[in-house]
């Protein structure tokens, strides 16, 4: 494997892609179908509302209202935070029937809808960015997985000539390509990392408002625990990328530009090889560059996509909608799951990114999912943190 005159051996690359190998893979568009019903205040935020929405009991596996909580945030915002209200919502990807083979299928993992309850919660307004992963950085001393050499037991096929510390990054090939094999786009690359997201020549100078990417898991719940903060679970993820909206295909609404308007950096032009920029950028952005959502928050889709704290499983919404009851809190499956790389320990990302197109990846279709190797980063993967007082 190549890019320009970085070589990659076979070996390590097909050993590090295996962690990484369904991220953007069988992805979609969706048609949405929505429900116009406004959400409406809870009388009890303390406990699931059901009660008060006898539509979403009779039918939990159809959009209903979301079902905001009226408490007030505790204390003054956080500085970079949005208090999210919390509340009961319909949770998941539209399920019309008729799309399941449309841009690689997108949403069963998405599926069933079903109703949750999440409390109250801060969320940060961005991604978390370069200059603040810097001066995280600076102040503990911390080395991400992307930085650190590959140990010969986690990789006991590999010629130690190859246990060169890198991360896996996208590279747009120079012609059209069968988008049935990723490895015509993406490559392990020695040297790349958060502070040199493409390989050794690139760097971020110039960028510290841009989205740290190439972080691993544990290097985001080490910067959260740093800030006095956490990931996101995966509901309390969707719920703040909602907005207080039930049953919208996109976090702004109906249309993907409604009036024109671009309202997120995805991919224009020809996937993988070409991106025209029509949305004003070609690649990642800075963050905050299109309207944030109804609850003020930035690039809930698109730019890059966002670790959460739930693992992974395909069956999980099958789960909890079989239980009968909203889902209150819910923090994930007790165990990770993907049935196309069994071994693989697996998180739950969430909104799609710079490379999302309706020819391959429409995941920032909301409600839709992603996943990704815990301890593989990418180009286009970062994260963004929440709290409770």
């Amino acid at each position: 494997m190549a890019l320009g005159s970085t070589v990659v051996a076979v070996v390590l690359t097909l050993l590090l892609w295996v962690r990484y190998a369904n991220h953007d893979s069988k992805m979609g568009q969706v048609v949405a179908a929505t429900n116009p019903a406004a959400a409406v205040n809870a009388t009890d935020p303390a406990a699931p509302v059901s009660a008060t929405n006898p539509a979403a009991a009779a039918n939990p596996t159809a959009f209903q209202p979301t079902i905001a909580n009226h408490n007030a945030p505790p204390g003054k915002n956080p500085p970079g935070m949005i208090w999210i209200p919390g509340g009961e919502f319909s949770m998941g990807a539209n399920d019309p029937p008729d799309m399941n083979e449309v841009g690689m299928k997108a949403t069963p993992d998405g599926r069933p809808i079903h109703r949750v309850y999440v409390d109250g919660f801060f969320m940060d307004k961005t991604d978390v960015t370069n200059g603040e992963f810097a001066k995280f950085v600076k102040a503990t001393g911390y080395v991400t997985v992307a930085e650190r050499k590959p140990r010969a037991e986690d990789f006991p096929n590999a010629p130690p000539e190859n246990l060169v510390a890198g991360s896996v990054v996208f590279a747009a090939p120079d012609h059209a390509v069968p988008l049935n094999d990723h490895l015509q786009w993406w490559t392990y690359v020695h040297g790349a990392n958060w502070q040199h997201p493409e390989g050794p020549t690139s760097n971020i100078k110039g960028k510290e408002a841009y989205p740290v990417v190439q972080v691993a898991y544990e290097d985001a719940t080490a910067y959260a625990k740093w800030a006095g903060r956490r990931l996101p679970t995966e509901a309390e993820w969707e719920f703040a990328a909602r907005g207080g909206l039930s049953g919208k295909p996109f976090v702004w609404g109906d249309e993907f530009r409604p009036s024109g308007k671009w309202m997120a950096n995805t991919h224009q032009g020809h996937f993988p090889n070409h991106d025209t920029g029509e949305d004003g950028h070609v690649g990642i952005a800075a963050v905050a560059q299109y309207p944030p959502n109804q609850y003020g928050l930035y690039d809930m889709a698109g730019n890059v996509w966002q670790w959460t704290s739930d693992w992974y499983r395909p069956d999980y919404y099958k789960q909890l909608a079989a239980a009968g009851s909203v889902a209150r809190n819910p923090q994930g499956p007790n165990t990770p799951y993907d049935p196309s790389e069994p071994t693989e320990p697996k998180k739950v990302h969430r909104g799609g990114s710079y490379l999302c197109t309706d020819q391959y990846c429409s995941r920032y279709i909301v409600g839709t999912r992603g996943k990704g190797e815990v301890s593989t980063g990418t180009n286009h993967l970062g994260f963004r943190c929440v709290m409770k007082r």
